[in-house]
């Protein structure tokens, strides 16, 4: 498409604005979330009038949310959690909607809209396209705006990442307008949009082309102790939300020579997840609003463990404990329990198909619990997205487990494709905390 098309398209649509009724300054209660610059230019965020610093997580559709994760989140000291798209909040949790529930757990929720993206097929030229997306965003302002667990709008996630044959200026302008539209809407509730990392040029066409941000949201993971820093060395000057952090992406990790990241450890997760936090909220600048940890449920990405602060039977992962003392300055009364190593010799080598090893997991539990093991062997995954889209989960070949299944100790054989693999360890202490390792491994014909 063309620079013309493109403005020619949004010449069409400068008149929608005009569709957008005021609001009702009768609303019914709900919360009342503003921003505050003090005088020495840092910020505040007021919700109902009291300061609120968000201690949230981010999560994701059917991923972790029931089974009491939403109410785990709360006794561990969290008080948000952030969603990506409207259809979460209809989600049903522990028997209630989000929403509901969330108000219960006296949770806050920056409510996603997700904005699409053209890498799956959104057209900007096209005027109907954009008109159907400001109007299914009229839609969900209107029947969500007067909710009490409201804290926040997430406009758009990482819409400037991964993006072809559009120009960042467009994307930022038509993210304005989105914007243009809560405000008239909705004037209790701020707007943020979510950015894939910091750097100048995305600093200075935000600054440019959309004003009506009201706080900028930073996906960040290896830099997100120092984004703060960083937004006022770009010339940002106003508040932001670390909207992901945790350990370094898949992405950011050094890899096998067969191009397969390399998993950090649970316990050096817990600590990249725990240093991120607590960098961020303490040097800052007085531009940080609070952040969300990423990813409280499960999902496959490059493994099913690496972002994943669950399992998807529920168990809580070491990063939750972290979290939890990051929070509330206290370790929960039980642990998920701890991996000291993970040995085969097997690891980060090449082997025959069929030929035989073995592998040992040492794995203590705090509190005495006694251990239950589950051992898997998995293909790599071939199907790697991007961004954090869907992945399907790679097949198992646990029957390639010879003996020990059960056990800290297996012997196992190598399956007969070529190809690479993992070896996966999960230990249960049986009271809802496990932990959870893999190391690579090649099968070379």
């Amino acid at each position: 498409m063309s620079r013309i098309t493109i403005w020619l398209a949004f010449a069409l649509l400068l008149g929608s604005c005009a569709a957008d009724a005021p609001v009702d300054q009768n609303l019914a209660s709900g919360s009342r979330v503003q921003l505050v610059k003090q005088s020495d230019g840092t910020f505040t965020l007021l919700r109902n009038g009291e300061p609120y610093h968000v201690k949230g997580a981010g999560t994701g559709s059917g991923q972790g949310l029931g089974g009491g994760s939403m109410k785990l989140l709360a006794a561990s000291g969290g008080n948000s959690i952030r969603t990506w798209g409207i259809s979460q909040l209809e989600e049903v949790v522990d028997g209630k909607p989000l929403l509901d529930r969330a108000h219960e757990l006296g949770i806050s929720v920056m409510a996603g809209f997700w904005v699409q993206h053209v890498r799956h097929g959104f057209d900007y030229s096209d005027p109907a396209s954009i008109e159907a997306q400001r109007a299914r965003l009229r839609d969900a302002v209107l029947k969500y705006r007067d909710h009490p667990a409201l804290l926040a709008w997430g406009l758009g996630n990482e819409m400037e990442a991964f993006e072809p044959n559009v120009e960042a200026e467009v994307l930022w302008r038509e993210l304005n307008h989105l914007a243009g539209i809560i405000k008239k809407l909705d004037p209790h509730h701020p707007v943020v949009t979510v950015i894939a990392g910091a750097d100048a040029a995305k600093i200075a066409g935000i600054a440019e082309h959309y004003p009506n941000i009201d706080i900028l949201g930073v996906n960040s993971y290896v830099n997100a102790p120092v984004v703060g820093q960083n937004l006022v060395g770009m010339g940002w000057q106003g508040p932001y939300l670390l909207t992901e952090f945790g350990v370094a992406g898949t992405w950011e990790a050094p890899a096998t020579p067969w191009g397969a990241p390399v998993e950090p450890d649970p316990s050096t997760k817990a600590a990249e997840t725990y240093t991120a936090y607590t960098m961020d909220r303490d040097n800052n600048a007085g531009r940080s609003l609070g952040s969300y940890v990423f990813f409280w449920g499960y999902k496959q990405e490059a493994t099913a463990t690496w972002f994943g602060m669950f399992l998807p039977t529920g168990e809580k992962l070491p990063r939750v404990d972290a979290m939890a003392y990051a929070w509330s300055g206290a370790w929960p009364a039980n642990r998920a329990p701890r991996l000291n190593s993970l040995e085969t010799p097997v690891a980060f080598k090449k082997v025959a198909p069929g030929s035989r090893s073995h592998a040992t997991a040492d794995i203590v539990d705090r509190e005495g619990d006694e251990l239950r093991y589950v051992w898997d062997l998995r293909a790599e995954t071939s199907d790697r997205g991007q961004g954090g889209d869907p992945e399907a989960v790679p097949p198992s070949f646990s029957d390639a487990i010879d003996d020990g299944q059960g056990t800290s100790r297996i012997t196992f054989k190598a399956p007969s494709a070529p190809g690479g693999y993992r070896v996966f360890v999960t230990a249960y202490d049986g009271q809802g905390g496990a932990v959870v390792h893999n190391v690579p491994f090649y099968v070379e014909q």
